[in-house]
């Protein structure tokens, strides 16, 4: 492989990976909603038997793909349950928002080849591009979230033996993994490719709340409303860490967890179970945001202020495009939506 070919594969690669750590704060929605994602220069809207990526060129056109979404809990009853269902839908979430990733990936990489004067160079992304990105960023979630902070705990200890305390170290190790998650997002959004994401996140989430008020979906209509949504990535990821915390006091020392490698893999081994539970208290919340557990949520808003950005008007009619595109789809197959 030439030098410069190589160095445009590491330079995709890299945005790859990047926006591959986003996908979880990006993401919004679940079975019975109208939800989306921001990708890059795009966003992917998702009915519940539906979904359509829609991508702005450089030229101003408009890429698209949509396809049939079929619902985790039709093919399989058991995700229908609660906590299950939360595992299924998020577990499908993560696989259609890679799928969307990839597919505004080689939009970019199709610009980019044209740009430099080779219109006929592969525009796809390798799979071995893809594995090894899932692969990289699957290490680099547990190392960074699970691994570390138990690791920069059991350190701690050594010079604060009160921290041996199973409840008082899954705390410590608690917030040192807030602090990770929260000194990474801030980072990563001073980027200025990031922050496109961040204001294409906006307007994927100012659409979801146009269609869900009743009015007519427009650029006008949806510019009025907030970026900030409950059902949210951001939020949900914010609520994974409380959730994780309050377990993880609960689990080690009821069962006696004394040693750094029992609670790392004790911490990966939960992962499905906190994730369904941290599904049922969003999707509760958003159903009732008056109430007390809803209140839980409110950080994740707060939080949004950073992942999500005011979208222009251009971007703002790309989530339109997007959600158009996932509704005469889900409108072909006689799917219904109950809006939120």
């Amino acid at each position: 492989m030439k030098k410069g070919s190589a160095l445009l594969s590491l330079r995709h690669f890299a945005r790859l990976v990047t926006h591959t750590q986003l996908l979880p704060l990006l993401e919004s929605g679940e079975e019975t909603l109208v939800g989306g994602q921001a990708v890059m220069e795009g966003v992917m809207m998702r009915a519940p038997h539906s979904y359509c990526v829609a991508v702005r060129r450089a030229n101003g056109e408009i890429a698209t793909e949509e396809s049939p979404l079929p619902r985790v809990s039709d093919k399989y009853p058991i995700f229908k349950l609660p906590i299950l269902r939360g595992i299924g839908t998020l577990g499908q979430a993560m696989s259609l928002g890679v799928k969307a990733l990839r597919f505004s990936t080689n939009v970019a990489m199709e610009e980019e080849n044209a740009a430099n004067g080779k219109p006929n160079a592969s525009s796809e992304v390798p799979a071995w591009m893809m594995t090894l990105n899932l692969v990289f960023s699957i290490g680099f979630f547990i190392v960074m979230y699970k691994v570390l902070p138990a690791f920069a705990t059991g350190q701690l200890s050594n010079y604060f033996p009160t921290l041996q305390n199973p409840a008082l170290f899954s705390l410590v190790d608690g917030v040192l993994r807030l602090i990770i998650f929260l000194s990474f997002l801030y980072g990563i959004s001073r980027y200025k490719d990031i922050r496109r994401v961040f204001e294409y996140h906006g307007a994927e989430h100012k659409v979801v709340y146009n269609f869900e008020s009743g009015k007519p979906v427009t650029v006008a209509n949806a510019q009025e409303f907030s970026t900030l949504h409950p059902r949210c990535g951001t939020s949900f990821l914010l609520v994974v860490m409380l959730i994780s915390m309050a377990t993880y006091m609960i689990v080690d020392p009821l069962l006696g967890l004394n040693s750094i490698p029992a609670k790392i893999a004790s911490r990966v081994i939960l992962i499905p179970v906190i994730a369904g539970l941290s599904y049922e208290l969003i999707r509760f919340a958003a159903k009732r945001r008056g109430s007390l557990l809803a209140a839980m949520t409110i950080p994740g808003l707060w939080l949004q202020k950073i992942t999500t950005q005011p979208p222009s008007d251009d971007q703002t009619a790309i989530a339109i495009h997007a959600l158009e595109g996932a509704m005469q789809l889900e409108q072909k197959q006689g799917g219904q939506l109950v809006i939120a």
